[in-house]
Order: structure tokens, then C-alpha cells, then sequence
């Protein structure tokens, strides 16, 4: 189906980029390229161009396009599912050196920017200059084009919503070289078809995102998180509708376990401010006013000891704030440290669901035989599982992570889940994809992707393909 690269190829593609040192092939391709974060699923590209503008991509694309070659766009490589790693070989293009900030505009409350700045970068930029981009994925040093091709959430999501919500327009090479800007920075558009949300969350299967046009609001002047230890995870999680419903309006509500907390205490070497229960809320507010933030907190804390609480943390000064929010911040870090391979599972379920879903988890741990553990966003209903291999053998592994996911996703679709809250479906949750969505769903998307890379060489063998 694909041609294989020649020399001719790569002596072609350094022709078309400014400066050919920017063109990789052979044993002067660094192994990352070959994987993501997780890791789980390796295979090398032929060649990777780090493109550092626009042009240079769309010259790549139409090459790739008129040669049948595959191509797999790639940023920072933070994923988790695969998305990134060029599983026909092929073509890689790098657009991390893509990195400039172009435009902050006040007036119309946007940043306009390249698709290799990263989120850390990003956010703290616009609050140097006053403003905020409240999307907040646990990521920080993913590129802002990895977050939108996987419509990145976060624990804000519950009162800022996920970066689908700040995208107002998007610069995109297609497969075929083209290049097209969709939406701007018009605050509505009834225009036709929105082909931007298509490009959001397509995880570069339709399109290469050059620059994007960003929503951005004031930044909150106050904010305050509460630490709240709960009898047990159950109760806990039962607390959380209420919570959400109520007036007090959190920016975040995170659910923790004490076996997760102490995992993150050894790998960091500091202390939890409270470590003896088994289950804790971490709730956070914001505001623009002292007077409403204290409303808020005060409120909130007034209803989670209602609601069976054991006690109320107020996280009121830096030191108290940094020895709650980087163990969280740490989870992911210190659960991979306290074994020695694992898989992820980021199901989104409704928030009332979470409990069940939660429940399950021992008894699929038991049925699998994989130790499990989780933590969460209570707030918005996606749970992030992970299932350890510890000492496991290599087939008794893949068995039980098959089990243990089948399992997993089974009773998330029972509940009227999704496979994926935030993380998206690249090439390893695919199967679980095809089992939740109709024949009919499928259908459309696959046209789509027909309609948009004929070819099939753009990140082919991800998402719906």
C-alpha cells in the first residue's frame, strides 16, 4: 500500500526543507522517535523532518502525498495511547521547534500561537501579561497542538471546560499539502460546517495544526484549595454531586487514595500534610474577588462535613498549597516508579457512575490478576486506572492487562461511558473504540478520514482506521 523510502526520498526531502540538518534518517534517528510516553508499542520512522514553519509541512505532505508515503505528525511525544509513534515507518514530522508565541491580542482575548509551545510555557505567559488559558492538563510540558489534536482536559474542566472550549481558529496543512485556516477569532460563527471541531481531537489524523488562534480570559486574582479526608473513597466520591451542583463553584475536584498518596510521597521524598486516611477530596476555587472566594471555600467546606467529612485542610499558604499539589502533580511519575511496566485506562464515566466504577476495580483486579490503581477527576467523571505488571511474566502480563482492560471498559460502557476522557484513542485503545461506537458511528468517521486523506497517509492504523 506504501512505498518504501529510497535515498532519492531523502535526498528530495532535504531539498525542500531551509536547511537540510533538519532531515534524519537511518542511525542518526534518536529512539524517541519510535515511541511515546507510555512506550508500550515501538517502530522507528525512515526519517524524521523537524519542520519549523508552515511551508516546510506542507512541502513534506505534498511530497508524502503524491510518493504514498505515511506520515505521523509528532510534538512533544507526552502521549499515552500511541498517537504518535509511526507504526507504518515512514515519514515523522516534528513540529516541537514550532514554538513561538505570535500574538496576544487584549481586545479580543486571544493568543494566537505555533503548535510546539508548550502548555507550561503558554500559561505562564499569559499570566505575566494579566491573563489566563484556563485549559490545565496534568501534562505540562505537552505542545499545545498535541493538546488540541487530543482535546485535552484537565482537573479545571469542571468549571473552565477542556481546550475544545478556547479554540477559535486553526492554521491546518491537510494531507495533500493544502493549507487552510477554519474559524478566527470571531466569538460565534453560524458560517457552514465547523471544520475546525473536526480538527480537535482528530489526533493528526486529518491535519498537521500549524498555528491556532486561542480563546483567553482574566485572570483570577485569588484562589484557594481545600484538602479534605473522607472515611473512605466511597464517600468521597458520594460527595462529589453535591459538591458540583452547589454554589460554590470549584475550579477542580480531585478524588485520592492514601495507597496512591504514599506512592507519590516515596518517589518525591516529602510528606503529606495528612496521611493516616484512606480516601481525600482535593477540592480548588478561584475568583476574582476575596470576598467571593471566601463565600465559595467556606461554603464548600461547610457542606463537605455535612456530606460525612472527617475534617477540612485549608491550603492558604504556598508551602501548604506545594505539599498537596505536587504529590497530585506526581501521581502518574510515582505510580510508574512503583512497578515495572504498566498500561493506562482513562475512562470517562457520568459523575454519578463514578462510585460502581470505582468498586469494580478490586474485583477486576482479582479476576485479572494485575494489581490496579487510580485516581481521578471526580468532578467531570474520567478516571485514570493503571494496571501493573510488578513481577509478572511476559505472557501472564499480556493476558492480564487484556483481561483487566476488557473488564474495565465493559462495565464503563454499561454505565454509559466512554473509552477516553481526555487521553484519546491513537493506536492501543483502538479495539475498545470500535466495540463502544455503532457500525454507523464508524462509518461516518472513516468517511470522513476518506474524505480528507484519500491516500490514507496521514498518522494511518489510529483513532477509527
Amino acid at each position: 500500500m506504501y512505498n518504501k523510502i529510497t535515498q532519492t526520498d531523502i535526498d528530495a526531502l532535504r531539498a525542500l526543507l531551509t536547511d537540510p540538518e533538519r532531515v534524519f534518517s537511518g542511525g542518526d534517528i534518536a529512539e524517541e522517535y519510535s515511541h511515546d510516553e507510555l512506550a508500550s508499542t515501538k517502530v522507528m520512522p525512515d526519517v524524521v523532518c523537524k519542520c519549523m514553519s508552515a511551508a516546510e509541512v506542507s512541502a513534506v505532505m505534498k511530497y508524502a502525498n503524491e510518493h504514498k508515503i505515511p506520515v505521523t505528525p509528532r510534538g512533544a511525544g507526552t502521549g499515552l495511547v500511541g498517537a504518535a509513534v509511526p507504526v507504518n515507518a515512514g515519514i515523522v514530522i516534528d513540529v516541537s521547534g514550532m514554538d513561538k508565541i505570535l500574538e496576544l491580542d487584549p481586545d479580543n482575548m486571544t493568543v494566537t500561537v505555533e503548535p510546539g509551545v508548550l502548555l507550561m510555557t503558554l500559561g505562564a505567559y499569559c499570566t505575566e501579561n494579566g491573563f489566563f488559558y484556563p485549559p490545565d492538563p496534568g501534562e505540562k510540558t505537552a505542545t499545545i497542538g498535541g493538546n488540541i489534536s487530543t482535546n485535552a482536559g484537565g482537573m479545571r474542566a469542571v468549571k473552565y471546560g477542556v481546550t475544545r472550549d478556547y479554540v477559535r481558529g486553526l492554521e491546518v496543512v491537510l494531507p495533500n499539502g493544502d493549507i487552510i485556516n477554519v474559524g478566527g477569532k470571531v466569538v460565534k460563527n453560524s458560517s457552514g460546517y465547523d471544520l475546525k471541531d473536526l480538527f480537535i481531537g482528530s489526533e493528526g489524523t486529518l491535519g498537521i495544526i500549524t498555528k491556532a488562534v486561542l480563546r483567553i480570559i482574566m485572570q483570577p486574582k485569588f484562589d484557594i484549595s481545600l484538602l479534605v479526608p473522607f472515611p473512605s473513597l466511597s464517600d468521597a466520591i458520594n460527595a462529589v454531586p453535591a459538591i458540583v451542583r452547589s454554589d460554590s463553584q470549584p475550579t477542580a475536584v480531585e478524588f485520592m487514595q492514601g495507597q496512591v498518596i504514599s506512592d507519590a510521597e516515596d518517589y518525591l521524598g516529602c510528606r503529606f500534610p495528612s496521611s493516616s486516611n484512606s480516601a481525600y477530596l482535593l477540592l480548588k476555587f478561584d475568583s476574582m474577588s476575596r470576598e467571593e472566594l471566601d463565600r465559595q471555600y467556606k461554603s464548600a467546606a461547610e457542606l463537605c462535613l455535612s456530606l460525612g467529612a472527617e475534617d477540612v485542610y485549608l491550603l492558604d499558604t504556598e508551602e501548604r498549597n506545594e505539599s498537596v499539589w505536587k504529590p497530585r502533580g506526581a501521581f502518574l511519575e510515582a505510580i510508574k516508579n512503583s512497578t515495572t511496566e504498566m498500561d493506562e485506562v482513562d475512562v470517562v464515566v457520568p459523575r454519578d457512575s463514578i462510585n460502581k466504577m470505582v468498586s469494580d476495580l478490586m474485583e477486576i483486579s482479582k479476576t485479572s490478576g494485575a494489581r490496579i490503581k487510580y485516581f481521578g477527576h471526580a468532578g467531570d467523571g474520567n478516571l485514570h486506572i493503571y494496571i501493573l505488571r510488578d513481577e509478572l511474566g511476559e505472557a501472564e502480563w499480556h493476558k492480564a492487562c487484556e483481561d483487566a482492560m476488557e473488564l474495565m471498559y465493559t462495565e464503563a460502557f454499561k454505565l454509559g461511558g466512554q473509552v477516553s476522557g481526555e487521553h484519546g484513542i491513537g493506536l492501543v485503545k483502538r479495539p475498545y473504540l470500535f466495540q463502544s461506537l455503532s457500525p454507523e458511528v464508524l462509518g461516518l468517521m472513516r468517511g470522513i478520514k476518506a474524505a480528507f486523506d484519500p491516500n490514507n497517509i496521514l498518522n494511518p492504523g489510529k483513532v477509527c482506521q
